[in-house]
């Protein structure tokens, strides 16, 4: 009899490409920023609005691709793509170094290959495990990130440093050529049908309005894009200019972010041991609030907040543990990596806004009051979150209900 609780090979195996595929990506963008700041700060913006502005653009068609032609062939796709890519670009960085326009012109590739691979790769998993392992096939994902993403950035710098841009993009390329080997050898368990003929455009619209009109996927996205917005911010954004302000220093700033890291790493680590701790839609809530409550804690000192910041990592790390595969098990097959995309894109636009009207607000009214008033914000979307009985009564991942059985079986 197979064990429901262990985690497909083949998943582990693709899990195991898409981190290797990270951990390249991290160091090529250390790499590609760093090159960017030697141009001063037009360049260095320009090239990172040359990866966003494309992946914001193409994010819905990206899905609308994937959905027709299936997540895996998308990937293998942007993979080869980027192998050669990156190839190139080591060549050329080799011979001419890094000027401004080779550097905006790999943002761009980036981009483009991104908007097509985020929503693909984003819908693997309801191709590889079953249902209600999906929680903790995410949580696993999620620790991995984090782990390959604390390392980048120094590994990143080392690589510079010894070879340059040209270094990070051949070591990328090894990092895409192991990822499409892997790519090749997986097999998805679960066969999603392709979506019907029609033009892509119409396909990407119906994936917006299939999200927004679900009642568990809407206030979800609701749910991701207020988190997205006003908690992600909080630690790169607010949190040092609250430090300086406060007179704090930069190693208590930097064991705040580690207590945060702490939390959130904890909170997944458990979900990936022992699966969801409950009904996700009403933890997913529950965790905002808390994660507000923790922010709105930040400012009296060093000791406090410290651990405010504890705090906010649980309760971003139980929402973040909860939610993703609440949003993946209620899309329907036919509107994954469609519905992924709209979950990017939610994401992507509300971070975008929120850095940039958060720093303006936090330059006119203080770092103290903006902190405050995200804090406020987040504690009401919780709240509101809580208000909607579909996604507080869904209990995606859980084992079925003794009532339920017994109805079933009667």
């Amino acid at each position: 009899m197979r064990d429901k609780g262990r985690l497909p090979r083949s998943y582990m195996l693709w899990l195991a490409g898409i981190l290797v595929s990270l951990a390249g990506n991290s160091v090529f963008y250390f790499a590609l920023g760093w090159a960017a700041s030697e141009h001063g700060g037009t360049v260095a913006g320009l090239t990172l609005s040359a990866i966003t502005l494309p992946r914001v653009l193409l994010l819905l068609i990206g899905g609308a691709v994937s959905d027709r032609f299936s997540a895996r062939r998308v990937l293998i796709t942007g993979d080869a793509a980027m192998l050669v890519f990156s190839l190139i670009l080591a060549a050329v960085a080799y011979h001419l170094g890094a000027p401004p326009l080779l550097l905006i012109t790999a943002g761009i590739a980036v981009g483009v290959v991104d908007a097509f691979y985020l929503p693909a790769s984003g819908a693997m998993p309801r191709r590889l495990v079953e249902k209600e392992q999906l929680p903790r096939a995410l949580s696993l994902r999620q620790i991995g990130g984090q782990v390959v993403n604390m390392g980048g950035g120094p590994l990143g710098g080392v690589l510079v440093g010894l070879a340059g841009l040209a270094g990070a993009a051949l070591v990328n390329a090894v990092t895409f050529a192991l990822t499409l080997i892997v790519l090749v050898a997986v097999r998805p368990r679960h066969h999603v049908p392709p979506s019907g003929p029609s033009s892509l455009i119409k396909d990407a619209i119906d994936g917006v309005r299939v999200a927004f009109s679900h009642p568990v996927l809407r206030p979800g996205l609701c749910l991701t894009g207020a988190a997205a917005g006003l908690l992600l911010p909080v630690l790169p954004l607010l949190l040092p200019l609250l430090a300086r302000q406060e007179q704090w220093g930069a190693g208590a700033t930097g064991l705040m972010t580690g207590a945060q890291g702490v939390g959130m790493v904890a909170v997944t680590a458990v979900v990936v041991k022992r699966g969801p701790m409950g009904r996700p839609g009403l933890l997913s809530a529950s965790a905002l609030a808390l994660a507000g409550l923790g922010v709105l804690a930040l400012a009296p000192g060093v000791a406090v907040a410290t651990t405010a910041a504890l705090v906010i990592g649980v309760g971003n790390g139980m929402f973040s543990a909860h939610i993703a595969p609440l949003i993946l098990t209620a899309t329907p097959a036919s509107h994954l990596s469609r519905v992924q995309a709209v979950l990017v894109l939610v994401q992507s636009l509300a971070l975008l806004l929120m850095n940039n009207l958060l720093g303006t607000l936090a330059d006119l009214e203080g770092p103290t009051v903006v902190t405050a008033a995200c804090a406020t914000m987040l504690v009401g979307v919780g709240l509101l979150g809580l208000a909607s009985g579909p996604l507080r009564r869904d209990r995606t991942g859980l084992a079925p209900r003794a009532d339920s059985v017994n109805a079933a079986n009667a």
